[in-house]
C-alpha cells in the first residue's frame, strides 16, 4: 500500500515535524513539610563540582517536590526512531506525556517544527499516542475505535450567532454540520445500504479501511475489543494513531503486554511501518533488546537525566559511563577494580595484564591510580593457566542452545562475580575451575569516584 493512499483523507501538506525538548524540567508537588527537614538528594557527583538540581527540592511554603527530570536536551530528527530506555523511575514516560499535553511542564520548552506548544492542549499538537494499556474505547468496535480520532478532528462548534439579516442559506450551511452528525451517529449501527454518510464521514471510512488493510486488521473492523487477542488490540491501538496522520508519534511501552514471540513479530511490523510512514516516532522502552534492535538513535536515561544519545552500536561499544554499559547489554558488563602503572600496565591481586599500545597515553595521566576495568562477558575466553589471566570457579551454567552464560567469581578478597560468554560446545559443570584470558583490544576503563568513561581519542 502506498503512503499517498493512505494520506489522502488530508487536504493540507504536512510539513517537517522535527522535535525540540529544550531544557526540560518536571517538578512534581510533594506533602508539606512537617518536624523534619530533608536533605537534598543529588544524583552521583565528580570531585569538585555539586549537582544543581537535587532530587527533592523544598518550596518557600515548606513544601517538598519531586524533581523528575532534570535539564532535558533532546533533538529527534524529521522521520526518526528514537527509543528512550532506562529502568523503571527514570522519567522516560514522564517525558512522553509531557510532549503529548498529559503533563504540565515545571520548565523549559517544546518545539514541534517552528512551533512552541507548551500551552498548546493536547489535541492541538498534531501529536498521537499509543499506550502501554492500548486505551482502546470497549463499547466501540475496532472501525469506531480508529475512526474516533478522526471524527473529532476539525469539529469546532462556531461561537458567534448568526445576525437576523443572515440569509437563510447561510443559516442552513451553519446547522449543517449538526443535521449531518446526527444523521450519521443515529444510522450508523443499521445494514451498510441504510446509513447515512456525510462527505467527512466518507473520507474516514476510506481511511479506515486503508488503514486496516495496512495492518492487516480488515476482518476484525466489527469485533469489539473484549473480542481481540493482544497482539491484535495493539494493531488497533497502532491503527487509530496512524489514521490521524500525525507529525509526531510516541510509544509508550506497547509491547509489554504481550508475550515473546509475539512482541518479537509485532516489533518487526511497528519499524517496518515507521519507515514506511516515514514519521517522528518516540518509542519509550525499558527492555534493551527492543531499544538496540528498534532505534536510529537510543536515548539512555536514568535519575531524570539522559546519560548516553547515540546510535545503538556506539552505545554498545562506546558506553559513556558505568550505568549506560551496565544498562546496555545482556548480560552486563563485568567491572574489576585494577592499579594502573604507567605506561600499560593494569594490576589486580590476581592478575596482571599489558594493555595495547593505543592505551598508552590515556594512562598516562592515572599513573599510580585506580582505574574500573570494563569487560564484556563475550570478552572473556577460556585459556590456559597465566599470570595474566583469570582463575575463576564456575557457579552457575545457562545452556541456551545457541551459546552458553557462566556466572564465576573470583577467589579474591571480595569474591567478584563475573559473567561469561562461551561457545554452546564448551562443556563445564558448577564447581569447575578454569581459566580466562582477556580480549584486551575491547576493554573499557571507568574513573571509579565519577563512574564515566576514559576514551581513546576520536575513535571511541
Amino acid at each position: 500500500m502506498e503512503l499517498a493512499i493512505i494520506l489522502d483523507y488530508r487536504t493540507v501538506e504536512i510539513f517537517v515535524a522535527q522535535l525540540v525538548l529544550e531544557n526540560i524540567y518536571k517538578t512534581f508537588s510533594g506533602q508539606k513539610e512537617e518536624e523534619t527537614t530533608l536533605t537534598p538528594v543529588t544524583a552521583e557527583t565528580s570531585l569538585e563540582t555539586i549537582d544543581p538540581s537535587p532530587a527533592f527540592l523544598k518550596s518557600s511554603k515548606g513544601k517538598t517536590g519531586v524533581n523528575i527530570l532534570r535539564g532535558i536536551d533532546l533533538k529527534v530528527n524529521d522521520g526518526e526512531f528514537l527509543v528512550l530506555v532506562g529502568p523503571s523511575g527514570c522519567g522516560k514516560s514522564t517525558l512522553l506525556r509531557l510532549i503529548a499535553g498529559l503533563e504540565e511542564l515545571t520548565g523549559g520548552n517544546i518545539f514541534v517544527g517552528d512551533r512552541v506548544i507548551n500551552s498548546l492542549p493536547p489535541k492541538e499538537r498534531d501529536i498521537a499516542m499509543v499506550f502501554q494499556n492500548y486505551a482502546l474505547y470497549p463499547h466501540l468496535n475496532v472501525y469506531d475505535n480508529i475512526a474516533f480520532g478522526l471524527r473529532r478532528m476539525d469539529q469546532e462548534v462556531p461561537t458567534t450567532t448568526p445576525t437576523p439579516e443572515t440569509r437563510v442559506e447561510k443559516i442552513i450551511e451553519y446547522l449543517r454540520p449538526w443535521g449531518e452528525e446526527t444523521a450519521v451517529g443515529i444510522t450508523r449501527k443499521l445494514p451498510k445500504g441504510l446509513r447515512y454518510l456525510s462527505e467527512k464521514e466518507k473520507r474516514i471510512e476510506i481511511q479506515v479501511r486503508n488503514v486496516a488493510n495496512l495492518l492487516q486488521i480488515e476482518p476484525l473492523l466489527k469485533r469489539l475489543p473484549k473480542q481481540l487477542s493482544g497482539g491484535q488490540k495493539q494493531r488497533v491501538a497502532l491503527g487509530r494513531a496512524i489514521a490521524r496522520n500525525p507529525q509526531v508519534f510516541l510509544m509508550d511501552e506497547p509491547l509489554s503486554n504481550l508475550d515473546a514471540k509475539l512482541r518479537t513479530e509485532t516489533r518487526s511490523q511497528i519499524v517496518k511501518l515507521q519507515r514506511q510512514l516515514g514519521i517522528t516516532t518516540i518509542y519509550v522502552t525499558h527492555d534493551q533488546t527492543e531499544a538496540m534492535t528498534m532505534g536510529d538513535r537510543i536515548a539512555v536515561m536514568n535519575q531524570g537525566e539522559i546519560q548516553q544519545l547515540a546510535s545503538p552500536l556506539e552505545i554498545y561499544n562506546h558506553p559513556a559511563n558505568c550505568f549506560v554499559a551496565e544498562f546496555i547489554g545482556s548480560p552486563p558488563m563485568n567491572f574489576l577494580k585494577v592499579k594502573v602503572t604507567a605506561p600499560r600496565l593494569l594490576t589486580h591481586e590476581l592478575f596482571r595484564v599489558t594493555l595495547p599500545e593505543a592505551y598508552e597515553s590515556l594512562l598516562k595521566p592515572y599513573d599510580g591510580r585506580s582505574l574500573l576495568l570494563g569487560i564484556r562477558p563475550e570478552h572473556l575466553h577460556p585459556s590456559p593457566p597465566a599470570p595474566k589471566n583469570l582463575a575463576v570457579t564456575v557457579d552457575l551454567v545457562e545452556a541456551l542452545g545457541n551459546e552458553t552464560l557462566l556466572t564465576v567469581h573470583l577467589d579474591d578478597t571480595h569474591r567478584t562475580t563475573l559473567q561469561v560468554r562461551v561457545p554452546p560446545d564448551y562443556l563445564v559443570q558448577v564447581d569447575d575451575s578454569l581459566w580466562l584470558s582477556i580480549l584486551l583490544d575491547q576493554v573499557h576503563l571507568f574513573d571509579p569516584k565519577t563512574k564515566q568513561a576514559i576514551r581513546r581519542g576520536m575513535e571511541n
